[in-house]
């Protein structure tokens, strides 16, 4: 059984709290029944992956469970009850993992056990994080501009934002598409995109790296105002 990928997205007004609850609510990250990996995330607009980028008013949590009954009871209500209460609009995507390559702090939390089902038609997204090294990070913040303006035209996109554990060196990117061919034409028939991967490996950007790509199955509630 493939495990379930729930996201997280809310709005608040206020930073402060914000940012308060991001610092008690790693306590309660852990100990939930089926649950296997999570992530309280700060997101951003990804297009420099520097503090510049940084989108103070919208926050995530990741979660990754192995069954469906699992992620229906959810998260520990002390971590998500006062997001909830201060969210002015929130959005939730739950997924499965289709592929997956890599390591998240040193786990694999997409990966399926053997002879899971890895087909699907409909909607899809794609989850990077990468742990920047610091004395390459210059080098791909200047490699980054040219991906997230092909990103931003990119025929079936429907949702991308950044996040990351932290503003600088962890590094990630959520995107939503219409279908697994508009993810792979983007990925591999944009001049930009497969220069920055043709580059990865010489370049040595990366300490730690993580892709996956997931089927999407439910979208509920808004980002800025729209349903993706």
């Amino acid at each position: 059984m493939s495990p379930v990928v729930d996201l997280r997205l809310w709005h608040v007004d206020r930073v402060a709290p914000a940012l308060a609850r991001m610092a008690s609510g790693r306590r309660h990250l852990h100990g939930r029944p089926g649950l296997r990996f999570a992530k309280l995330l700060g997101t951003g607009r990804g297009r420099t992956f520097t503090v510049g980028d940084a989108d103070p008013h919208h926050w995530a949590l990741l979660t990754v469970w192995d069954d469906t009954a699992s992620a229906d009871g959810g998260p520990d209500p002390r971590l998500l009850g006062p997001w909830d209460d201060a969210a002015t609009e929130s959005l939730r995507v739950r997924m499965t993992p289709l592929t997956s390559r890599g390591r998240w702090s040193g786990q694999a939390p997409f990966d399926a056990p053997p002879g899971s089902t890895r087909s699907h038609t409909g909607p899809v997204a794609a989850i990077t994080r990468a742990r920047l090294r610091p004395t390459r990070a210059v080098s791909f913040w200047r490699a980054v501009p040219p991906v997230v303006a092909d990103v931003a035209r990119a025929p079936g996109l429907r949702l991308a934002i950044g996040v990351g554990e932290a503003p600088v060196l962890l590094q990630g990117t959520f995107t939503l598409w219409d279908s697994d061919r508009a993810l792979t034409d983007f990925a591999y028939r944009t001049a930009a995109h497969r220069d920055v991967v043709a580059r990865t490996e010489p370049a040595r950007w990366y300490a730690e790296d993580l892709f996956a790509r997931l089927a999407v199955h439910e979208v509920t509630g808004t980002y800025r105002g729209g349903r993706p």
